[in-house]
C-alpha cells in the first residue's frame, strides 16, 4: 500500500530569519510523499532570497493576502494532500514527526486529527519548556487549549466538512478549528514530541496578549455559551500585568484587586453571573497569601 500524501503549508511574512530553519525541517522529514508549500505575504525582508534558493524543491508564491489565516487556507485549497498541516515560519518539525503522525492515523481510522508532544523554544532555538499538552477531552479543551498547532495533523476529509480557518480571527484561529473538529469527531493524542513553537517577544502571542485573550474569550462564547474561569482570569492576568511589579507587596496586592474586579466584569459579561460561591474562595485565598 502507497503512502498517504502529506500536504504541509507554511504561511510567512518578513521571517526570513527563521524560515531555512523551518523548511529544512520539511524538507528532512523521513516520510514520503510530502507536498509542501510556502504562501508569503509578500515580504520584503530576505525571505524572497531564500525562497528562490530552494528552485523548485517545493511550491511557493509571494503576494499581498489577507493574514495568516487566509495564506493557510490559500496553501491547502491548492493542497493535493489526505492529510494537511501546517507549520508556521519560526516553528520547526522535529525528526520523524510525519511518520509518526502518519502511522497513527492510517493505524486509527476513527480519528480525524492527530497532534503529540511539542517545546517552545527562544528565537536561537533554545528549549525553553514543554509545552503543556495533554491527552484529548472535551470539557478539558473548553478549560485550556492544551493542542500543540504545529504538532497537528488533520485529515483533508474532516476539514472539508468543518471548514478551513476562520479568517476573521487572528489569534486563535487553531483554537477555534479544534473546537469545530471536536463537536463531531475525536482527536488522537501521541506521547512524542513532533515540533517546537517558537516563543519570543515578537510573537503575537506574547506581545498582543490583551489582544489574543479577548479573541478567545469571544470565540469561547461564540461556541459554547459561557466562558469558563480558566480563559476570565487569563485575560485579568494578561490586562493588569502590564501596569503592576508584582515582586513589590503593595503593587501585587493592587494587582489582586484589578484581577478580581475584571474578572467580575468578564463574568458577567459572558456568563451573566459570577460563580461566588467557587470564586469566592479563591479570591479569599490569593488575598490570604498575600498578607
Amino acid at each position: 500500500m502507497s503512502n498517504l500524501l502529506v500536504t504541509v503549508v507554511t504561511p510567512s511574512y518578513n521571517q526570513g530569519h527563521f524560515i531555512r530553519e523551518t523548511i529544512e525541517s520539511v524538507l528532512s522529514q523521513d516520510y514520503s510523499p510530502i507536498e509542501y508549500m510556502v504562501i508569503d505575504g509578500g515580504s520584503n525582508d530576505e525571505t524572497m532570497e531564500i525562497l528562490k534558493k530552494y528552485g523548485e524543491r517545493f511550491y511557493w508564491v509571494s503576494e499581498k493576502d489577507k493574514g495568516q489565516s487566509d495564506g493557510i487556507n490559500k496553501g491547502w485549497r491548492r493542497a493535493n494532500g489526505a492529510i494537511l498541516a501546517w507549520l508556521n515560519s519560526d516553528d520547526i518539525y522535529l525528526p520523524g514527526a510525519i511518520s509518526r503522525a502518519v502511522d497513527f492515523l492510517k493505524n486509527h481510522p476513527e480519528m480525524a486529527a492527530v497532534y503529540g508532544e511539542g517545546y517552545h523554544i527562544d528565537e536561537n532555538g533554545r528549549i525553553i519548556e514543554r509545552y503543556p499538552t495533554e491527552p484529548f477531552n472535551r470539557q478539558r479543551l473548553v478549560e485550556t487549549c492544551f493542542i500543540c498547532q504545529p504538532t497537528v495533523f488533520v485529515r483533508r476529509s474532516v476539514l472539508e466538512e468543518v471548514g478551513f480557518l476562520e479568517e476573521s480571527l487572528k489569534y486563535c484561529m487553531d483554537y477555534d478549528l479544534w473546537f469545530r473538529i471536536a463537536k463531531k469527531y475525536d482527536l488522537g493524542y501521541i506521547p512524542y514530541f513532533l515540533a517546537c513553537t517558537r516563543f519570543y517577544r515578537e510573537t503575537k502571542t506574547l506581545s498582543k496578549r490583551v489582544q489574543v485573550h479577548k479573541e478567545i474569550l469571544d470565540m469561547v462564547y461564540r461556541h459554547h455559551q459561557f466562558v469558563p474561569p480558566s480563559w476570565v482570569y487569563g485575560y485579568g492576568h494578561a490586562f493588569w500585568e502590564r501596569y503592576f511589579d508584582r515582586s513589590k507587596s503593595w503593587q501585587n496586592l493592587l494587582f489582586i484587586a484589578g484581577l478580581i474586579g475584571i474578572s467580575t466584569e468578564k463574568f458577567l459579561e459572558y456568563n451573566h453571573k459570577v460563580p461566588l460561591a467557587a470564586e469566592w474562595k479563591l479570591w479569599w485565598g490569593w488575598l490570604r497569601h498575600h498578607f
